[in-house]
Parts: structure tokens; sequence; C-alpha cells
């Protein structure tokens, strides 16, 4: 071929390379306005359910309102619904189209044992029984807004179903925010009851709103993001005897001070904390029943918090050795458990990437922040054990007000800006048509 033909061919080429690009912004182009028409249409009965669901909230497991509401709109939506999945769950399957890959996003249900303290008018003022106490109950973790939000993205998804390659799961979760011991439950019964097969789910999106970004900010970053939460319960087995003679037996309640100490030199003293952040705290201490007695035990329950499983591992083993150590020191026994808890939710680095264009398309790239590190945890880690997942948070503080002025998640006086909620149905819908989009 001539030098000629040869340039002239590969001028063809540029030009039908640049025209397919050229055609594929324009469908993009096309694609977000439409997404944005339709999401705007239903702003209001967006913010509608949050308000309903926030008025009505239901602790971990005992999501039943909640849950119907969910299952009656999805079902006029036109989808197959399931119920009852890891005890209040609903999961439901838009088909598209045309085939294509399985997408999942979720969104957790449940509200939390605290008096609301906000001056909403239609603030909670629902009571319920805890752990054998009197509680208020409130959506003080902005799980009222998921709800919402992915019952609005699922809306906007059915309308356009003939257009979509592939199929979407919506998965509205119980228990986030822990199951009571004794019936287990949320994401890991969630897996175990087959939510993310059948079809099966490749990838699956999640978000978090809260006052740490201000409404129309995004935060997220690749890999370990939330941190592994653990509980764990010690035991310390003394001898009781009368409080004026000490010496008569051995003091359980002064063993388990010294453990609490112990403990605090494993993160400060024993952990290389420039490989990563680790935190061992004691959340309660209980023992006795009278001033003038030593009892017999005490106990201790607190939480351990990492991001790094051999640091996990080795966090354990000194754990160990601290509490069996300083009791035997003193005379006393001592038992420790450790539950399994929540894995760390990590975001998969190939996906992250992939989907971040979409996220800046939604909300302008300098709105898109890398998050820090977060010692709190989720359960969305369970679903990215199984499948690549994304997991973000979406800003709920009013722009006029400073993050210095911030109201964390699970105060009595957490408020989101319902601003907040369009941008969040858009980017949850089209994460899902992006992933289906690019797919072979």
């Amino acid at each position: 071929m001539s030098t000629a033909k040869q340039a002239q061919k590969h001028t063809g080429l540029v030009m039908a390379l640049a025209l397919a690009v050229s055609s594929l912004g324009h469908a993009q182009g096309q694609l977000d306005t439409l997404v944005a028409d339709r999401a705007a249409a239903i702003e209001d009965k967006v913010i509608a359910w949050r308000r309903d669901i926030h008025q009505h909230p239901e602790l971990s497991n005992r999501e039943f309102r909640t849950a119907a509401l969910v299952a009656d709109h999805l079902r006029s939506l036109g989808l197959e619904v399931e119920t009852e999945i890891a005890y209040t769950g609903v999961v439901a399957t838009l088909v598209g189209g045309r085939p294509g890959p399985v997408v999942a996003l979720r969104a957790d249900m449940d509200a939390l044992p605290v008096v609301e303290q906000t001056d909403y008018p239609f603030r909670s003022e629902v009571r319920t029984t805890y752990n054998g106490q009197d509680v208020g109950v409130m959506h003080a973790c902005g799980h009222d807004s998921h709800v919402a939000i992915l019952m609005g993205a699922a809306e906007v998804l059915a309308s356009m179903r003939e257009e979509i390659p592939g199929s979407i799961k919506f998965i509205f979760q119980p228990a986030e925010e822990g199951a009571p011991p004794e019936e287990g439950g949320g994401a890991r019964m969630m897996v175990d009851e087959g939510v993310l097969l059948d079809p099966d789910v490749e990838a699956i999106f999640g978000l978090h709103i809260s006052q740490s970004y201000a409404v129309g900010e995004v935060g997220f970053r690749s890999l370990g993001m939330m941190a592994s939460a653990e509980r764990f319960d010690i035991t310390v087995n003394g001898r009781q005897t009368h409080a004026a003679r000490p010496w008569a037996g051995v003091d359980p309640i002064v063993v388990s001070s010294q453990i609490v100490m112990g403990l605090q030199t494993i993160i400060s003293r024993q952990t290389d904390v420039t490989r990563a952040p680790a935190v061992i705290t004691v959340g309660t201490i209980d023992g006795g029943v009278r001033n003038n007695i030593i009892p017999d035990s005490a106990t201790m329950t607190g939480t351990i918090r990492t991001f790094d499983p051999d640091m996990r591992e080795m966090i354990h083993q000194r754990i160990q050795r601290t509490v069996t150590n300083i009791a035997d020191s003193a005379g006393a026994g001592a038992e420790l458990t450790i539950y399994p808890g929540v894995p760390v939710t990590f975001n998969d680095a190939d996906l992250t990437r992939q989907m971040t264009p979409t996220l800046e398309r939604i909300y302008g790239a300098g709105n898109i922040f890398e998050a820090p590190r977060i010692t709190g945890a989720e359960d969305f880690s369970f679903y990215q054990q199984e499948v690549p997942g994304f997991f973000f948070f979406i800003g709920g503080r009013p722009v006029d007000v400073p993050a210095s002025e911030a109201i964390p998640n699970h105060s009595p006086r957490f408020y989101i800006d319902e601003d907040s909620l369009l941008p969040a149905v858009r980017a949850m819908t089209t994460l899902a048509l992006d992933y289906l989009g690019s797919a072979p």
C-alpha cells in the first residue's frame, strides 16, 4: 500500500473514531437529560416518601411498615417482588428490554433507638421496647433518605425498561444497624438467603447520606473505606468478699480496670498505626450490686475497628494475652469472646475507577472528594465480599452551614437537607445504566 493510501486510511479511521466518540457523548448527554427530567418529575414523591418513613421509623428486623410501603411501590411499577427476606427485606428485579448483565442497587431501612430532638413537623414520636427498655425511635442515620432515593431510582429505571441492556436488582435491606443477637439479620443474612443470585449479580452500588459533606458533594475512596467492626465481651471472675476486707477475696472490678488500661497499650504501644488505623474501645463495664460488697464477677463489652486483616488477627491475639495475663496476675480468671462482626467496606478498585466519571457528570468533578478512612462500619461490606461493590457518601448538610457545625449521624438532632435527594436519585439511576451500557 502506498504512503498516500496509508495516510488516507489512517485519516479515515481517526475520523470514524472521532464520530463514534462524538455519537457516544451525544447519546450519553441525551441519557443524562432523560434521567434528570424523569427524576425531577418525581422529586416531590421522593420527598414525601422520605418524610413518611422518617415519621414512622422502625428498629432492625421490625421494618414491617417500611417494607410494605416499598413492596407496594415496586409492584406498582410492574416488578416481581420478593418479601420477608432476612425477616423484612424486599427485593425486586427489573428485566430490561435487551440482554445484558445484572447490577444491584441497595438501600437500608432500619432506624435507631434514639429520641428525636429536631423541630421537623414530621419528626418521629414513635416509642418501642429495645433490650427491655422503653426507647424512642428515630431515623438518625439517614436510612429514610436511602429508601426514598432507591424507590425513586426504581421508578425512573422502570420507565426506561425497554431500553435497558440487562437487569437491575433493587435490594431493600433490614437491620444494617445490627440485628438482635438472638435473631441475626442484615446484609449477611440477605446474602445467605441468595439475594445476589438467580439472576446472578455482577456488581452492586450503595450510598450513605452524611453531614460530613454539603449538598451536592460526594466522597469515596478506592479499596478500604470503612473499618471492620467486631464486638468483644470479657467476663472477669474474682471471689466475692466484704468491701472492708478486700484481701479476703479477689476484686474483679479492680482487675477489670487494669484490663481496660492494658487494652489501650495494644494500639498505642504494640501496633504499627502507620500501616493502617485501628481502635479498641471498651463501651460498657458492669459489676456489683452494693457499695460494700466486692462481687464475684464483672463484665465488659467493647469494639475493635481495623482496616487490615493481618493487624486484626494480631490485635485479637494481644487482647487475649492482655486479658489473660492481667487476670492471672491478680489471681482472677477471665473469659474473652470476640464475635465475627462486619468486614471492611472495600470499594473494588476497577469498579471505582470505572464509575467515578458517572458521579462527576451528576455532581461535577469539583464536588467529588477522596473520603478519609472512616472507623465507622457498614454491612454493605458483606455484598462486597461476594461481588465487586462501590459505596459512596452523599452530602446532606445545607450549603450555608459550615462543616464545623455538622451534626453527626446517630445524633438525636441529625437532619438532612432534602435538596440532596434528587441528585442522589440521578446518581443511583445513572450508575446502573452506565454499568450496564459499558458491558461488552
